[in-house]
């Protein structure tokens, strides 16, 4: 049996599946053409899974989306990847444990079991061990209230750490700021993007992305 990865695009998700070699699908959200929350294009999150060499199963959400019809649209995909052969489910998460207790209701008679192999490790030292182990972001929105709204775009480094005021949780688990990896453990090739403006997005200051141009061939 083998294990399908709950996808965010960005480094949490990155960094548990470094931990899990067994695999073989990521599952993703996406509305109007973006994913929630932070508004990453979808084909910069595919672009991700073909760098990774893994299938990416999008779970198409409209907007507004009551909760039902997401649980509705959800639960189909996870029967999906029961029926592919999966067993278990694999989740960033790293110490919200209501989130947690969502995701093992979600779950519940599914036939998947949920893990979470990031959990309650100290999110300092496990920022650093992420950019120690080669992995690469670009910090795609901050909340501007707990974090300077000028480290939008910023690459996640040493640097960014050391930026962000000491209340921030480093890994950003309570939506101080989210990321999308570039490259990393896994990756076959980076993902190269650039920063084409900086916007604000339902109180988030975001970063807005696209695929960068590689320089013309002489």
């Amino acid at each position: 049996m083998t294990a399908w990865l709950s996808w965010s695009c960005g480094k949490d998700s990155a960094y548990a599946l470094g931990l899990r070699p067994d695999v073989t699908g990521l599952l993703t959200t996406v509305s109007a053409g973006r994913v929630p929350v932070h508004g990453v294009p979808r084909q910069l999150v595919e672009a991700q899974a073909a760098a990774l060499g893994l299938p990416l199963h999008v779970v198409e959400l409209p907007w507004p989306c009551p909760n039902a019809e997401y649980e509705r649209r959800t639960g189909a995909a996870l029967a999906a990847a029961h029926a592919a052969g999966a067993d278990t489910v694999v989740y960033g998460d790293l110490h919200l444990a209501d989130i947690r207790a969502y995701r093992e209701r979600t779950l519940a008679g599914t036939g998947l079991a949920p893990e979470f192999p990031l959990w309650g490790r100290p999110t300092g030292p496990l920022a650093r061990d992420m950019i120690a182990a080669g992995l690469r972001a670009v910090v795609v929105s901050v909340d501007p209230v707990r974090v300077p709204a000028g480290l939008a775009g910023h690459p996640f480094d040493e640097e960014f750490l050391a930026a962000l005021p000491e209340a921030a949780d480093r890994c950003g688990e309570n939506g101080e700021f989210h990321t999308f990896v570039t490259d990393g453990p896994g990756f076959r090739a980076p993902v190269p993007v650039r920063v084409t403006g900086v916007g604000e997005r339902d109180g988030m200051v975001v970063a807005e992305l696209a695929p960068a141009i590689s320089p013309a061939a002489p």
